[in-house]
């Protein structure tokens, strides 16, 4: 009888061949019918504006441009005149610029009134919260709770300012929020408050892509890898560990060993440029479709470290991760383990 029932279950190697063909053809069909899909673009884009943060340099600067081309009326947000200035001189006139300070509400405020005024009744196509900073970041115990504050008010509190800014906008014109949080939003492979900041993102992000549905608003993340921009400029990070080394309590400083932060250096300087992308359009092709098409994908995760290695490795075992994070790990002096 159980010699019966075995025999009646078995499975040829043949049907095992056509079962995974099978499979496989359903991915592809996936695949290609979302990629059709993603084609199609939102019309009449010369009416749409678009708010974006963080224009200055980088992904928002380059989105800014970017979007000018493809016709979209883009207000562009810039911390310095600099950056205020060389966009007016390298877009269209249907670009518009305004400073702004995502630490301070006041600044927020004035840049949603210009929003508004500038928007009218159609009210605003999409707000892209792109600034952010990387530091101040280190090794927990080096830290204060005002460094954490201090990135918190930009990557976090200025994503959700900005945000109910112009939310109200975005409801009227049934738009979109585009917000840029980062694989570390995912996995916290640094010390330090800039994973804290981008898993509080990811949080809010997804709180309000719940709460906004009822209304037509699609709200949408970008979670890139490293690529190579501010956020990964080893100057700008290493001066920053050094003046935080400076002012440690000399009891901390013998616990990790003096030569603690120069092996640091070297390892921050071998790894972040080995690891950055140089392609910023990657990233800036993800938002540009966020933004754009009429079936955006709920998350985007551009470069190939994000895709193949941290993404996965945030659905690893702790043990795993904790091994891989560990082995390069340069080991303080007085370390135990």
């Amino acid at each position: 009888m159980l010699k019966g029932s075995c025999e009646r279950f078995h499975i040829s190697s043949e049907d095992k061949a056509a079962m995974w063909m099978y499979i496989l053809a359903l991915v592809v069909l996936y695949y290609v019918v979302r990629w059709f899909r993603e084609l199609e673009r939102v019309p009449e884009r010369g009416s749409k504006y678009v708010y974006i943060t963080g224009c200055d340099s980088g992904f928002g600067n380059l989105l800014a441009r970017h979007l000018d081309k493809c016709g979209f009326c883009v207000v562009a947000s810039c911390f310095t005149e600099k950056g205020e200035e060389e966009l007016k001189k390298s877009c269209s006139s249907r670009l518009s610029t305004i400073h702004l300070d995502v630490r301070k509400q006041e600044s927020i405020d004035k840049a949603a009134i210009f929003v508004k005024e500038l928007v009218g009744q159609k009210g605003l196509w999409a707000v892209v919260n792109n600034a952010g900073v990387s530091v101040p970041s280190a090794p927990c115990d080096w830290l204060t709770l005002e460094d954490y504050r201090s990135m918190l008010s930009v990557n976090l509190d200025g994503v959700i300012g900005v945000t109910l800014s112009v939310l109200s906008l975005i409801k009227k014109a049934r738009g979109r929020v585009v917000n840029v949080a980062s694989v570390f939003g995912r996995i916290s492979p640094t010390a330090g408050p800039y994973c804290v900041s981008k898993y509080g993102v990811e949080s809010f992000n997804d709180s309000l892509r719940i709460s906004m549905h009822a209304f037509g608003v699609k709200v949408l993340c970008i979670e890139p890898g490293f690529f190579k921009t501010s956020v990964t400029d080893t100057d700008i990070i290493l001066r920053s560990l050094k003046r935080i080394w400076e002012r440690l309590p000399q009891e901390t400083k013998d616990d990790y060993g003096e030569d603690y932060l120069s092996k640091v250096e070297t390892m921050i300087e071998k790894k972040l440029t080995k690891m950055s992308d140089g392609d910023l359009m990657k990233v800036v092709s993800c938002m540009e479709h966020a933004v754009s098409a009429v079936h955006p994908r709920t998350r985007y995760s551009p470069g190939w470290d994000a895709k193949l290695f941290w993404l996965p490795l945030s659905y690893a075992p702790s043990c795993v991760f904790d091994y891989l994070m560990l082995k390069d790990h340069v080991k303080p002096a007085k370390a135990v383990i």
